[in-house]
């Protein structure tokens, strides 16, 4: 800060000082001169000069106008020259305006007071924000220009906002922002360096939150409200609803079955929805869409009664049934019990497939709890009804084997009636453990009726009794203490079973062996090797033949 003169100022501080002196001090011919003594008029100066420090803002009046300079005069022995550039609105400056600045140095190399206004305003605004604010408060601003890492926010003083808080997400176009007139949220006050930090990304939160918690007291359960689709999930869409968002479960958009809320919804689709739930603690709201829209179940039990044959969609196959689509918005169940009347189904996939037609008779409807329970095997008939006079004992068929078990093998007769066909009805002769060792899935077999219950919706069946019974005529050809050779087909833990003619066999048990103390049986006996045994037992009642290798007598000799 400088002079505008060599001594224009420091007239102008004697003309005011003379103002203050006695009259009779003045001379009569003129009264702008003083007739004193020296002495007294520098007491008298001396006197009319305020105490002013360095770092203390005053007063003062502007006396002059340059354009580029303001002379502010404090009522100090100089005045001091301010920049118009550290004045808000320099235009509107004029002689005689009162101004508050701050004093930097009370004199300076030419004798001059260093005055700043910018640093008058900033104290004043430093000394208002941390007397009228403090951390967390709101605080109106205006970002006034971009700088490294952020923006400086004039709220009186300038604060530092960082790039990151400057928008809700993410950076936002920092030069965009600079001049606008936004809130802000008081971060940080540091008085030790005279700093503060504010954000306006807290403010747009803060703001949302307080929209939010105004929205979800205005819900009302059972209300239609408009909304914007956000977000799509497997489960389901977020609408927004103007400041919250809600769940619209996918379950509630459509009385029909929907794969995904995209095969119906698309972000940013305009829709109403129905207010469901609202969970004012957690913030939530459960919608719904379909709710808009008549049940399809208010007339099911008028369209679907009892003993109706229907057409449907299977949609979804689970372990205990089938799921069938009567009309969008009503599903029905065909329990795995209810898809054949004779069939062994482990698992409906076994019988049908997703997207496939069927038909299907109404077995209960319950409209109120929305269910429907179907019957798959009841749109063919009940094949049991005729199987008595189709199905008499002794009558000799053709079937199909659809399933093997440890303990028989299932046949199909016809569509939707199997027969049993039980291990020990396999062969009169031979021993089966296991139906596969003789037959194969898929294969036609012949077989025989031997029972028909058709009120238990059972048929058992054999294959042995398609020929006559050959134990009359084994107990003839091997009489007790015959010697007879034969094929070893299986070692077991107990002993051997031998084939000693075809499919017949018998057991040689482990103590009719005929075995050295350190042999072991499956080293000695493989299937397939050849022996010479002993008929000892010969049993038709139970169908059994035993054979033994102790005490042979010797092969007869040609």
């Amino acid at each position: 800060m400088k002079s505008l003169g060599a001594g224009g100022p420091c007239l102008w501080s004697l003309g005011r000082m003379s103002d203050n002196l006695p009259t009779d001090s003045r001379d009569p011919m003129n009264p702008t001169l003083e007739t004193a003594p020296s002495a007294n008029l520098s007491e008298l100066y001396a006197q009319s000069l305020r105490v002013i420090t360095e770092g203390q803002i005053v007063k003062g009046r502007i006396i002059n106008l340059t354009q580029q300079d303001v002379l502010v005069d404090i009522g100090f022995k100089s005045e001091g020259l301010i920049s118009r550039s550290e004045f808000s609105d320099p235009a509107s400056l004029k002689v005689g305006d009162e101004v508050e600045v701050y004093v930097e140095n009370v004199e300076d190399e030419q004798g001059m007071v260093i005055l700043s206004k910018h640093k008058a305003d900033r104290q004043k605004g430093w000394e208002r924000i941390v007397n009228n604010f403090k951390e967390g408060d709101i605080i109106d601003g205006r970002p006034a220009r971009k700088v490294k890492g952020g923006l400086m926010v004039d709220i009186g003083i300038e604060a530092f906002m960082p790039a990151s808080l400057a928008s809700f997400k993410g950076y936002a176009n920092l030069d965009a922002l600079v001049g606008q007139q936004l809130k802000f949220i008081i971060l940080k006050i540091s008085r030790a360096r005279k700093n503060i930090v504010v954000s306006h990304r807290d403010y747009l939160v803060k703001e949302k939150d307080q929209v939010r918690q105004k929205l979800i007291e205005s819900l009302t359960v059972g209300e239609r409200r408009s909304g914007t689709v956000k977000n799509l999930t497997d489960f389901g869409a977020f609408i927004d609803l103007g400041g919250i968002d809600g769940l619209l479960h996918i379950g509630d958009i459509s009385w029909g079955r929907i794969g995904h809320p995209s095969d119906v919804l698309a972000v940013g689709q305009q829709l109403d929805v129905v207010v469901l739930a609202v969970d004012r603690q957690a913030n939530k709201v459960s919608l719904g869409l379909k709710q808009l829209f008549p049940s399809p179940w208010q007339h099911a039990e008028e369209k679907y009664p009892v003993t109706t044959k229907i057409k449907g969609k299977v949609v979804n196959l689970v372990p205990y049934g089938a799921f069938v689509e009567v009309e969008p918005g009503i599903e029905g169940l065909v329990h795995i019990s209810e898809l054949s009347w004779s069939k062994r189904i482990n698992h409906p996939s076994e019988l049908l497939k997703v997207g496939e037609e069927i038909e299907a008779v109404v077995l209960a409807v319950d409209a109120k709890n929305q269910r429907l329970s179907l019957g798959m095997r009841q749109a063919s008939g009940d094949p049991w009804q005729t199987a008595t006079e189709k199905y008499k004992p002794d009558t000799k068929v053709v079937g199909r084997v659809r399933q093997l078990t440890d303990y028989g093998a299932f046949v199909e007769l016809e569509d939707g009636l199997e027969g049993m066909l039980h291990n020990a009805d396999i062969s009169w002769t031979r021993k089966i453990n296991h139906p596969s060792e003789v037959l194969k899935k898929g294969k036609m077999v012949d077989v025989v009726i031997l029972t028909c219950e058709p009120d238990n919706h059972r048929i058992t069946l054999g294959m042995k009794q398609l020929m006559p019974d050959p134990w009359s005529q084994l107990t003839q050809q091997f009489q007790m203490g015959s010697v007879v050779e034969g094929t070893v087909t299986k070692v077991a833990g107990f002993g051997l079973f031998v084939e000693i003619s075809k499919d017949v066999e018998g057991l040689m048990h482990l103590s009719e062996l005929d075995l050295g103390p350190s042999e072991k049986l499956d080293e000695r006996y493989k299937v397939g090797s050849k022996v010479r045994a002993q008929v000892i037992k010969l049993d038709e009642l139970e169908r059994k033949i035993g054979l033994s290798n102790k005490n042979l007598p010797p092969a007869s000799t040609p």
